[in-house]
């Protein structure tokens, strides 16, 4: 797939349990990871990385659960843009779209492109019906994005082993999640092997798709009960072998300001 040899970029418009939004561009393409959040506070959200949802070329999502999805139908009316998922994740969502929405259904096992952009899909262990994450490339680079994802899976490896950037889920720290106010029965949830990444295990999936080409990790999707940025920067840089300032983490309100793939982190 030949692609527009221009810079890779991403920004985070949050991250978290109360909505989830992230921003890939290329050459004129701009793509809207995940919408967790109204169309109102979505545009606020793009102004302050200086864009306008005018400029958007897609929608694509993960998965079915609202901290994802809570904005979609209202920001595809919104924003007159196509969405892309899954034939299980539209099964799950159909009845909150108008029927002239433009509705795009992907193959989670193979790879696309929207403009400038490559996409490639995998399916993920998550409670959901048919969940994917993905990375993005414009044919020199390549960023991966994962959260929401229970356990590690092979194919999840094979799909993040050459990204030249990563966004990792760090959802939780297992000691804070099992001493915390939550009920046992979502302490097993989020635990579980179809629930979110703990810390040292995100840092353990880290080392397995660690190769020369990465140059930059952020994590995400953590928890403001159950995990901190400190504990998170730590897992993930001691499986960087870097310090831990060099991990950056994105934040439930302020996201994370534009990186560009291309650009060496240290």
């Amino acid at each position: 797939m030949r692609l527009q040899n221009t810079g890779l970029r991403f920004a985070i418009l949050g991250s978290g349990s109360r909505g989830n939004a992230a921003l890939i561009e290329c050459g004129r393409t701009a793509l809207l990871l995940d919408c967790g959040f109204s169309a109102r506070e979505t545009a606020a959200r793009l102004a302050r990385h200086d864009r306008h949802h005018g400029k958007l070329s897609a929608i694509l999502i993960t998965h079915e659960h609202s901290d994802h999805c809570r904005g979609v139908a209202s920001c595809a009316r919104r924003f007159g843009v196509p969405v892309w998922m899954t034939a299980g994740t539209w099964s799950a969502l159909k009845g909150q779209f108008d029927a002239d929405t433009d509705i795009r259904l992907i193959n989670p096992h193979e790879a696309f492109a929207i403009g400038d952009i490559e996409v490639q899909p995998f399916p993920v262990p998550h409670d959901a019906r048919e969940p994917c994450q993905f990375s993005f490339s414009n044919g020199d680079t390549r960023f991966g994005f994962l959260t929401d994802i229970g356990s590690i899976t092979t194919h999840v490896v094979d799909m993040l082993g050459d990204c030249d950037a990563l966004v990792l889920e760090c959802n939780h720290d297992a000691r804070m999640l099992r001493d915390g106010p939550y009920p046992p029965s979502l302490k097993a949830r989020i635990a579980g092997e179809h629930g979110h990444l703990e810390n040292r295990v995100a840092a353990e999936l880290l080392s397995r798709v660690m190769s020369p080409r990465l140059r930059y990790v952020a994590a995400a999707h953590l928890s403001e009960t159950n995990n901190t940025p400190a504990l998170a920067q730590a897992a993930l840089a001691r499986a960087m072998g870097c310090e831990p300032e060099w991990i950056d983490v994105a934040e439930q309100e302020e996201g994370l300001a534009f990186h560009h793939v291309s650009e060496a982190w240290v």
